[in-house]
């Protein structure tokens, strides 16, 4: 059977309704977050280079070998019967397993605003740009210290939704 020519010209023509570099990263990283144990706050992590290619991803969790069964996840009580000590931030297993030597000029997108400890990894590894998607405790001290670190190390930061571009408020996976 012979096709018609409407159908090879919508063959022959990309189709405009893909996904912009910035929603697939900020989707690894919001699909990493999946990955995460903790019972309250999920949080994940995408470092993308200046050819947009995945440098590493991260989730917070519990550090290797620490069994997260035998871990409290718990917020409340004596510190040491917390996760406060023992989780490893998104960011920090992002930046510590990354599939390459350097992450110069980097930049990474994060479900959450970094805290001091993970700004501070951000700087050092001298990623350029942080790209977060909520920031829910703006007046902690940790993010004050956060935000005034980056700003002095010169790495801009962005809120996801003031990314030009971003077509799409959902994104939809289907394992069938």
């Amino acid at each position: 059977m012979a096709s018609t020519s409407s159908e090879t010209a919508c063959k022959s023509q990309k189709r405009d309704d893909y996904i912009s570099w910035d929603e697939w990263h900020m989707g690894i990283a919001i699909l990493s977050a999946q990955r995460s144990k903790d019972p309250v706050f999920q949080v994940g992590a995408c470092v993308v280079n200046e050819e947009n290619k995945i440098m590493g991803v991260g989730y917070n969790g519990m550090p290797l070998n620490c069994p997260d069964d035998k871990m409290s996840w718990g917020k409340e009580g004596a510190i040491l019967d917390t996760k406060k000590y023992f989780v490893c931030h998104a960011e920090m297993n992002a930046i510590t397993f990354r599939n390459c030597a350097s992450l110069k000029g980097c930049r990474i997108y994060q479900t959450f605003f970094p805290c001091n400890e993970c700004a501070k990894m951000i700087i050092q590894s001298k990623i350029v740009k942080v790209i977060y998607l909520h920031h829910t405790k703006q007046d902690r001290d940790e993010y004050k210290a956060s935000k005034m670190m980056l700003e002095e190390a010169d790495i801009e930061v962005v809120k996801y939704d003031e990314l030009k571009g971003n077509k799409h408020k959902e994104i939809t996976l289907k394992f069938a």
